[in-house]
């Protein structure tokens, strides 16, 4: 597939039926060449925030355990390709991966994909009967009826760690934390999460907030005149990569270092004044709207607006100023 392929009456259709949520009815792949399509240019775009999320993992020092890696709902296989660049020794001969999707036409695509690019791994479809130690998951819940939210849960319950991606929508989002707050403390979260406890945005006032974050997009894209035409064509932002995301790993895995009590998360992107920055900010204490002075860390307010900033911190705050603050995992570093 290369540009001068596209199609977009396929590429037209495939975003109408995401948008109107038409791609909740049962399949909606009709060939091999819409997954090629939409692998090329949306599937691309999931790319970047799964390249995100694992470069966060892959900074913190975690891993995922080895086993059987399942893509479950896979669709074009995006998402098991960056997680296998991220740990190529999961796909190291003699481990196993495996797909599934409602879609034949997403498996074997998926599957011929996975071949071409890690051709010595046991890559195959996924049989039922089987459970995965890793278990991935990228936008789903938006196509999820009653008997496959509980096939999914069946599932995560069997695997040993989950790292799952969605579209940073209110109601999406809002879904993700219900699943959290179900899974813990069978699980401890790993991401995007600063602590263990309810989420807080469960509490009294924090309904019209949502927990996302922001990816960014491929290195060169907004000096890609076909990129730049694409964005312009299917009406979409380059720059706004919005995802909520969960990273899940049994409670009893000791890869996780314990989170620290002062440790916090930004939540979405902060709101720049010139003598401050006003941030909805989660830590253990709950999610709450906090002022940062800039007196009071000038340096990384110079870096607040940049697509690659710190999101994660160790700080202090009382009555909703922060004290002092420290950046963790600069995603520059």
């Amino acid at each position: 597939m290369n540009w001068e392929d596209l199609n977009w009456s396929i590429l037209d259709r495939l975003r109408d039926g995401f948008l109107s949520g038409t791609a909740a009815h049962g399949p909606y792949w009709g060939s091999q060449d819409d997954l090629a399509h939409y692998d090329f240019t949306y599937g691309e775009r999931i790319g970047w925030k799964w390249d995100h999320v694992l470069g966060e993992l892959t900074r913190r020092g975690w891993n995922p355990p080895t086993g059987l890696t399942l893509d479950w709902g896979c669709g074009s296989g995006v998402a098991l390709r960056r997680v296998l660049r991220a740990w190529p020794e999961l796909a190291d001969p003699g481990r196993a991966v495996r797909v599934w999707d409602h879609s034949l036409f997403a498996r074997n695509y998926a599957l011929e994909r996975l071949r071409d690019e890690f051709p010595h791994t046991d890559a195959a479809p996924w049989d039922t009967t089987t459970s995965a130690t890793l278990l991935v998951i990228s936008h789903v819940l938006n196509e999820l009826d009653e008997p496959g939210k509980s096939a999914l849960a069946r599932q995560i319950d069997q695997a040993q760690a989950v790292i799952w991606i969605e579209p940073g929508t209110s109601a999406v989002a809002g879904d993700l934390v219900s699943w959290r707050e179900r899974l813990l403390p069978q699980f401890r979260a790993v991401y995007p999460c600063p602590h263990q406890g309810t989420c807080g945005l469960l509490a009294p006032g924090n309904e019209r907030h949502w927990c996302h974050h922001f990816a960014v997009p491929g290195p060169g894209i907004f000096a890609d005149s076909h990129w730049v035409k694409f964005g312009q064509r299917a009406g979409i932002d380059l720059r706004s990569l919005p995802y909520s995301a969960l990273v899940l790993e049994r409670a009893d895995r000791t890869e996780t270092a314990p989170q620290q009590s002062d440790a916090g998360r930004l939540i979405g992107r902060p709101t720049l004044h010139k003598p401050y920055a006003r941030l909805l900010g989660c830590d253990a204490s709950g999610v709450q709207t906090l002022t940062l002075p800039k007196r009071n860390a000038p340096q990384l307010m110079k870096r607040f607006d940049r697509p690659k900033a710190p999101r994660h911190f160790t700080w202090s705050h009382d009555q909703g100023t922060i004290t002092q603050i420290k950046a963790t995992l600069s995603a520059e570093e």
